[in-house]
């Protein structure tokens, strides 16, 4: 059974930075994409970044030149850095596997950025 377990939400102040980490357990196939999505209050869930294991990237338009995905394939494991952050990246950001038509999701960790 795949598991996904997010790690470093908290508070920061507008223009301030933080980093998330997700480590998996289980079975991860290659090929894959590993990646980070965010639900803010109302709203659906969107992506943020995602990158597949041979390295392809993608990022939202909001996150482009602000955050960077990166992701450690030994370990299976996935990172954001995030700067500059903005009121409205406030989110509840989960970590989300793609592999072999199956979508896994962690839990989610909270990210309140003060304005």
């Amino acid at each position: 059974q795949v598991q996904l377990v997010e790690s470093g939400g908290g508070l920061v102040q507008a223009g301030g930075s933080l980093g998330l980490s997700c480590a998996t357990s289980g079975i991860i196939l290659r090929p894959n994409s590993m990646g980070w999505y965010r639900q803010a209050p109302g709203k659906q869930r969107e992506l943020v970044a995602t990158m597949t294991s041979e390295g392809r990237t993608n990022y939202a338009d909001s996150a482009k030149g602000r955050f960077t995905i990166s992701r450690d394939n030994a370990k299976n494991m996935v990172y954001l850095q995030m700067n500059s952050l903005k009121p409205e990246d406030t989110a509840i950001y989960y970590c989300g596997l793609s592999q072999s038509g199956m979508n896994y999701w962690g839990k989610g960790t909270l990210i309140t950025v003060s304005s």
